[in-house]
């Protein structure tokens, strides 16, 4: 990566007093000389963003205007973020805070939307920074922000044009917040700081923050799209993972992140979340994110892993299948349990239906299967008691989520709300698992060191639920058929559909 704080001949900045002819360029910086100062900010040509509208620009209008006659006596704000510090002088890929990009489609950073009352029902602006392009020296001084440094963005004029949306320039936030005086503020915190010093703490901020999630549960015809774009994109990370198990079981679990990793980034914006290759007993490890383990073609990979398109919507999707494309007689077992279990959730999924349901199906089939496994001793009524739960030694997630924007979606809805009933245009996750840990001694040893989880995102539909990432085998002999298929078609194909 190009050093920003690269010297340049001569280091006057610390030598030779700044004159007429240098200009200050900042601490740990030399001073450049104004003759090249000049030069550099004379005779560029616009390199201006393209001046399209955004395709959701309507939906967007419609959340504000939902959300201001929602708190019609209040004035909301919304920060999208900055950019975060990785290493030093290094950020993180920015990514824009969910709620205001639920309500704007903005992906720019250090961005704020203010929804204020007025008589004409609620009035939206979005804050942005002015552009650093070659009207300004920051063009080529700012590396953070700088257009030659990290290329052409959306300013002031643009965003008015792409979003749909009234603009002004971030300078003047501040101000305009300064003279609403007395008017009842609410705030989304915990985005960007400086905002959070401008607006003091209301007792309905969490209100509005809860409103924001409860209103992201049912998803628009838009949102249903996204979500479909980022599955129909992880099939193909799936697809590409399998062709490349001969590699990985050379190299080990970090060529299956890498791999899957590389597809979300040709066909979408990035992975939705941290990428779980597990193999063998990786796979009772829940989180097991650092990928680093070694891949034996006797064991079983768990992966959950999700492509994030380019308007963030993410998919989330496990599956669990055999590195050697055969499931042994105790994997299979295990899978079959929790398949079944996984069919018994989605049966239930309609609307209506309370949220919990699925949960509570999945969890009574697998409680029976380790009852009938030996694994759980006792009577049948014992194992399936909810005052007990000794079940959950061996499943201790829940089988479902919201899915949308963020991967656990909709976090801040109020729980009467989150596990209420399910409604049509709800989108989650069914995906129970078992994880027999390799040193658990009340599971017996064929069993230990396995983990299964098989993970679907499905729509509730109004009379039932559409399976959304049905595309990948969940049948035993299917997978085991599928990743055959697979390996004899030759090596992965990254080329965008």
């Amino acid at each position: 990566m190009t050093d920003v704080n690269a010297p340049l001949e001569p280091d006057v900045s610390e030598e030779h007093p700044v004159s007429e002819h240098w200009v200050w360029a900042g601490y740990h910086r030399p001073a450049m000389p104004r003759v090249f100062v000049d030069f550099m900010s004379a005779d560029w040509a616009p390199a201006d963003p393209r001046p399209e509208v955004h395709p959701a620009v309507a939906n967007f209008a419609t959340r504000r205007g939902a959300l201001g006659r929602h708190f019609s006596d209040a004035t909301l704000v919304v920060a999208t973020g900055n950019p975060k510090v990785r290493a030093n002088d290094t950020d993180y890929r920015f990514r824009a805070g969910t709620d205001f990009y639920y309500l704007t489609g903005c992906q720019e950073p250090d961005a704020v939307l203010v929804i204020s009352p007025s008589a004409a029902g609620p009035r939206s602006t979005l804050y942005v920074a002015q552009r650093r392009d070659a009207r300004s020296h920051d063009f080529y001084t700012d590396a953070r922000y700088g257009e030659l440094w990290v290329g052409p963005r959306r300013g002031v004029d643009e965003c008015a044009v792409y979003y749909g949306i009234d603009t002004a320039p971030l300078e003047q936030l501040a101000s305009d917040l300064a003279s609403l005086g007395a008017t009842k503020v609410l705030s989304v915190r915990g985005f960007d700081a400086e905002v959070d010093r401008m607006v003091a703490v209301h007792d309905d901020d969490g209100r509005l923050a809860s409103q924001l999630s409860e209103m992201r549960l049912v998803k628009d015809a838009y949102e249903i799209a996204q979500l479909e774009e980022a599955i129909a994109h992880t099939v193909r990370g799936f697809e590409d993972v399998v062709r490349a198990l001969p590699q990985a079981i050379e190299r080990g679990e970090r060529v299956i992140e890498g791999v899957f990793n590389l597809r979300a980034r040709v066909e979408g914006n990035d992975v939705g979340y941290d990428t779980i290759a597990a193999t063998g007993a990786h796979a009772t490890i829940l989180h097991w994110t650092r990928n680093d383990g070694r891949v034996n073609p006797g064991d079983l990979l768990l992966l959950d892993a999700g492509v994030e398109c380019h308007e963030l919507y993410t998919a989330d999707v496990t599956r669990t299948m055999p590195i050697n494309g055969k499931f042994s007689v105790a994997q299979r077992h295990v899978y079959e349990l929790v398949l079944n279990a996984q069919q018994a959730a989605l049966d239930t999924v309609r609307p209506g239906v309370d949220f919990r349901a699925p949960h509570r199906a999945a969890m009574d089939v697998l409680a029976r299967g380790l009852h009938d496994m030996g694994i759980l001793r006792g009577s049948l009524d014992e194992a399936l008691r909810a005052d007990r739960q000794l079940y959950r030694r061996y499943t201790l997630h829940g089988t479902s989520h919201m899915l949308g924007i963020d991967v656990h979606d909709c976090a801040n809805a109020r729980n009467e709300s989150y596990h209420g009933d399910l409604r049509e245009g709800y989108v989650l996750t069914i995906e129970p698992g078992l994880y027999f840990q390799s040193n658990d001694l009340t599971v017996p040893e064929e069993y230990r060191g396995i983990g299964v989880r098989i993970e679907d995102d499905v729509l509730v539909t109004a009379d039932g639920y559409r399976n959304l990432s049905a595309a990948l085998a969940r049948d035993p002999d299917e997978i085991e058929a599928w990743m055959a298929s697979l390996r004899s078609s030759g090596p992965t194909d990254l080329s965008v559909r």
